[in-house]
């Protein structure tokens, strides 16, 4: 249909659609404006052959249809079926429903009072008051407790992050523990919606995967709950898990994918309003910007309405703290305004962020686009920098290719672009960027720091990938001064679950459907690596009690940070100046040396803490230097302060 056409259909923002139980009975609305005929199937169960009544649909203002009886139908289970240019489609739960049974396939009636946990109403989430105060831990649930080692007795489930006290064989500790331990403030956990790829029925068989094939997009996914065919239940469990995670201090950050669906012409969008809520090509196929093989249309307004409506629904229903936007550049600029905006007013503290940039063309103008060169155009909005993520390790397309930490020379500029969160700065050189060639954020709080994620190989894989002749030992030491450049940088650092015990996936990249031998995190690392664990807990430590580096304008990191001229390849120095944003230091030095020599510097007379030195941090009784020459080992950072 040309999209004039599409700008025709009526827009509703009413709350009421789907499903509405009150003390008149049982209300059914479905927005479908070209539908020629809706009706309502009614079922005993998500698996009974027959519905048990059928209800026609009438159509009423704004391209709604209702139905309703004056029961409280809880415990039933319904669908759609839409009947669309003469044609009876297949039946839908619909696009807004809140409870669905087996697999999804059908909607559910529930009493939502049921499905809340003791205390539910006086549960908050961290007060982050400002962006750059939180440090991200980005998980999957099978991951991260699926291993025999964990100790979690609700492996791959959502009651996993609710278990106190789990450890390994060893006696480390694992689970809402360990991120106790490692001083974290919000953990963003891999897609929980309901999705596609996982067979809910199948629940003795183990299946994987990431979540990124969107089925119902405001239900929690079954296959994390001890029991998907009880509507309740998945819907419980997770905020059961919200809530054991607000109470360790910690914020729950949900990845949305709403730029495409799991299936095309049957998805529950084509099922309710065919056609409306995607894109096309010039030759009528869906347009594939997100590479899954199809994109939804954000910049028509009622699938505008829906993105906004479920992240309110998901902050407000189950008190999330934030969304991380899968492939946001799909999204248009003022849909991811209005959604941040609509946020903020339910909870001052969320947080949005999302990946600036699509995975293939999209007919979506370049400037309409929510991608991080058009970051400052959005409003609390953080897109990731993957500036500074190839130029610590190399290109994420190129398992060999090497970067700032593993000694490939000409990532410097790049290196200080990560410093300074992307903003303008006079001593940083865009032109000599490896990737963006312009300061493209106006300040520090939109941008979030990375060396990898969900997406590629874990670090401990891409530095053994790159470093074939490399010891264990050297590739720890690598790892701990890309993470300090990270941690240290203007922005908000984020953090691979498990990393901070050196987790592998075995060299599988794209394991988003691999087995649990590939994704889940061995806890046994932990003790055979706590070295490494401790300066990552030392780091978070240092990053979280000094406010020099949670800057959060770019007029503060262009005042306050000042480079140092340096000859040599690999090698980064500069200070933190002036109690920066109010820190009890009034500066700090910072020497990254990422070659393979030492690598010597001069500083300035004074009394100085030596708070990092030669891949050790040590914050609580650090040694004293009093300036002059020091010598900055190979690989390492030296943070000296006073």
């Amino acid at each position: 249909m040309p999209e004039r056409e599409y700008a025709e259909w009526p827009l509703y923002e009413g709350e009421d659609l789907e499903l509405k139980v009150d003390e008149g009975g049982t209300h059914f609305a479905l927005w479908s404006p070209e539908a020629d005929a809706v009706a309502v199937n009614v079922y005993d169960s998500d698996t009974a052959p027959a519905p048990v009544c059928l209800l026609n649909m009438r159509q009423t203002e704004h391209g709604v249809w209702r139905a309703s009886v004056p029961e409280e139908l809880y415990g039933k289970f319904y669908t759609f079926a839409v009947t669309a240019d003469g044609k009876r489609l297949a039946e839908t739960p619909g696009i807004w429903a809140k409870a669905v049974g087996t697999n999804g396939k059908r909607a559910a009636v529930i009493d939502f009072a049921r499905t809340n946990p003791d205390g539910w109403a006086q549960d908050r989430g961290p007060k982050t008051e400002h962006f750059t105060d939180a440090v991200i831990y980005e998980m999957h649930h099978r991951d991260f407790s699926a291993h025999r080692s964990s100790g979690i007795r609700y492996k791959g489930k959502f009651l996993a992050l609710t278990e106190q006290g789990s450890v390994t064989p060893e006696g480390a500790r694992t689970g809402i523990s360990h991120l106790r331990e490692l001083g974290v403030t919000h953990v963003h956990i891999l897609p929980s919606f309901d999705f596609n790829s996982v067979d809910e029925a199948a629940r003795r068989k183990r299946q994987y995967n990431w979540g990124y094939d969107p089925a119902n997009y405001n239900v929690p996914e079954g296959s994390y709950s001890t029991n998907p065919a009880n509507p309740v239940t998945r819907i419980r469990e997770m905020k059961e898990m919200v809530k054991a995670l607000h109470d360790a201090g910690i914020g729950v950050i949900m990845d949305v994918v709403y730029n495409h669906t799991a299936e095309g012409d049957t998805s529950n969008f084509s099922l309710t309003a065919p056609g409306y809520y995607y894109r096309y090509s010039d030759d009528g196929s869906y347009s594939n910007a997100s590479g899954c093989g199809n994109e939804t249309a954000s910049e028509r307004p009622q699938m505008r309405s829906f993105i906004v409506s479920s992240v309110k629904y998901w902050a407000k229903e189950y008190h999330l703290d934030g969304f991380r936007f899968d492939l946001m550049a799909i999204h248009d600029i003022a849909t991811m305004n209005e959604a941040a905006a609509a946020l903020k007013e339910i909870n001052p503290y969320a947080i949005v962020y999302g990946e600036g940039w699509t995975a293939g063309e999209s007919p979506l103008p370049a400037e309409m686009r929510a991608s991080k060169e058009n970051v400052n155009r959005m409003n609390g909005v953080a897109v990731f920098s993957d500036d500074l993520r190839d130029a610590l390790k190399g290109h994420f397309c190129d398992d060999k290719d090497r970067g700032f930490v593993t000694g490939k020379p000409g990532n410097e500029e790049t290196i200080k672009i990560g410093i300074v969160a992307a903003t303008a700065h006079p001593q940083v050189d865009y032109s000599k960027g490896n990737k963006s060639r312009f300061a493209y954020a106006g300040a520090p709080v939109q941008i979030i720091n990375y060396v990898s994620c969900h997406d590629g190989l874990t670090l401990s894989d891409k530095l053994a990938a790159s470093m074939p002749e490399s010891t264990e030992a050297e590739r720890q030491r690598a790892a701990r001064l890309a993470q300090t450049i990270v941690f240290t940088s203007q922005g908000t650092p984020f953090l691979f679950a498990g990393e901070e015990i050196c987790r592998d996936k075995k060299g599988v990249g794209n394991s988003y459907k691999s087995p649990d031998s590939v994704n889940a995190i061995d806890w046994s690392l932990k003790t055979k690596n706590a070295a490494q664990f401790e300066y990552y807990k030392k780091l978070i430590r240092l990053r979280r009690e000094h406010p020099a580096f949670r800057m959060t304008t770019a007029g503060e990191v262009e005042k306050n940070i000042v480079f140092d001229k340096v000859k040599a390849d690999n090698v980064v120095s500069y200070s933190i100046k002036h109690h920066a944003n109010g820190d009890e230091w009034s500066e700090i030095k910072l020497i990254f040396n990422g070659s393979g020599a030492p690598y010597a510097a001069r500083i300035p007379k004074g009394s100085w803490l030596v708070i990092a030195e030669d891949g050790d941090i040590c914050i609580d009784s650090p040694r004293i230097f009093n300036g002059g020459k020091i010598s900055v080992a190979p690989v390492s950072a030296l943070i000296l302060a006073r």
